[in-house]
């Protein structure tokens, strides 16, 4: 036992002198590629083991010939490690020389595509995560593509829209200035009207402006949604008397809801001020609210606009949009439903809109309200 012990602690003492030393070499060289690392890597493991061999035949006092033959035999097995790292250094570099110039993709706009052929694990991890990667920034690229021409699209609409009222209370003012108004309180009662059509329209940029920052302050608090759509169609009454349009609000449920009712009236202002304009002369716009699984509850509009082409209907709630059909007025400047998904959003909830038999079906699902 004791000779046991005596030959572990020489071959010991002789692979860490070549452990030690290949550290030493092994860490300059941690910045270069990974083929000279695992070369390295082969020569201690081979050099650990001749030195510990050496070390016990020195102690031993084996024979020149037993030692010569125990060297070659160490030094034929360094050859063979030595080659077998440098052929799996030179594959993993290729592999990763191929993982580089497909990631380089990135920087052009395009998509990622992962090299052809096996590789280790590592690497077809990291190939799946530039994959994933490459997916969302295409996906975020798409969206801000499609953000920059709703942008575009809403500075032309709103440049449009604020030149007509401006350019007629231009004149209107001309005319009562020089005394040829031929009716000076119908101009200014027509003065008024494009006032606060321009005012409601800066108050719908500003409560967008303040959605689209962040700055959008909420003041929640537990309100009965009977009594939230009851304050909408009473407000929204007037002008549906006006466009000869019924408002049928019966499928309302007494469910609570925690939000700001200030924001969510606006909510349902928007969406039946939208469905009435949209809504032929004798038609119906039905509000229902109801609570739905997972905790949630339901508010709908439907109106009978006839329907959205289906290729539109991804775009009902972006800023500016205003369909295929606007005008302008009453089209507006496609500021309502993006102010609708942005306070709905607020509140933790989604929209959606789908089309149904003779019109289309606005939904806002919102968090009940905890018991």
């Amino acid at each position: 036992m004791n000779e046991t012990v005596l030959i572990a602690l020489y071959a010991l003492m002789g692979a860490a002198a070549a452990g030690v030393l290949g550290a030493a070499v092994l860490l300059p060289l941690r910045r270069r590629s990974v083929t000279a690392s695992l070369a390295v890597v082969a020569t201690v493991a081979v050099g650990a083991m001749l030195a510990g061999t050496l070390a016990v035949a020195w102690a031993m006092f084996l024979s020149p010939h037993d030692l010569a033959v125990v060297t070659t035999v160490v030094a034929m097995a360094a050859v063979v490690s030595l080659a077998t790292a440098l052929l799996l250094g030179r594959w993993v570099v290729a592999r990763s020389n191929e993982l580089r110039l497909a990631a380089r993709s990135f920087g052009d706009g395009g998509a990622f595509a992962a090299p052809d052929g096996p590789t280790t694990a590592e690497l077809a991890a990291l190939s799946g995560e530039l994959a994933a990667t490459s997916a969302r920034l295409a996906e975020s690229r798409e969206r801000e593509r499609t953000l920059e021409a709703s942008r575009r699209e809403l500075v032309a609409w709103i440049s449009h829209d604020l030149r007509t009222p401006l350019a007629g209370l231009r004149a209107m003012a001309e005319a009562l200035e020089d005394g040829v108004a031929a009716d000076p309180d119908r101009y200014l009662r027509q003065i008024r009207t494009e006032v606060e059509r321009l005012n409601g329209m800066v108050g719908d940029l500003f409560e967008l402006s303040r959605i689209h920052a962040g700055t959008l302050a909420l003041t929640p608090a537990r309100i009965s949604l009977h009594d939230l759509v009851g304050d909408a169609l009473a407000g929204a009454d007037p002008l549906a008397r006006e466009h000869r349009v019924k408002l049928v609000g019966t499928s309302v449920e007494a469910v609570p809801v925690e939000v700001d009712s200030t924001e969510m009236s606006r909510v349902l202002g928007n969406l039946l001020v939208n469905a009435i304009r949209r809504t032929p002369a004798d038609g119906t716009v039905a509000v229902a609210a109801e609570r739905s699984g997972n905790g949630v509850v339901v508010v709908s509009v439907s109106d009978g606009c006839g329907g959205i082409p289906e290729e539109e209907l991804p775009r009902v709630f972006d800023t500016g949009w205003r369909g295929s059909d606007a005008r302008t007025p009453p089209a507006g400047a496609g500021l309502g439903l993006a102010i609708v998904r942005g306070i709905v959003e607020a509140h933790q909830g989604r929209t959606a809109v789908r089309n149904i038999p003779g019109g289309c079906r606005f939904e806002v699902t919102l968090p009940a309200a905890r018991r």
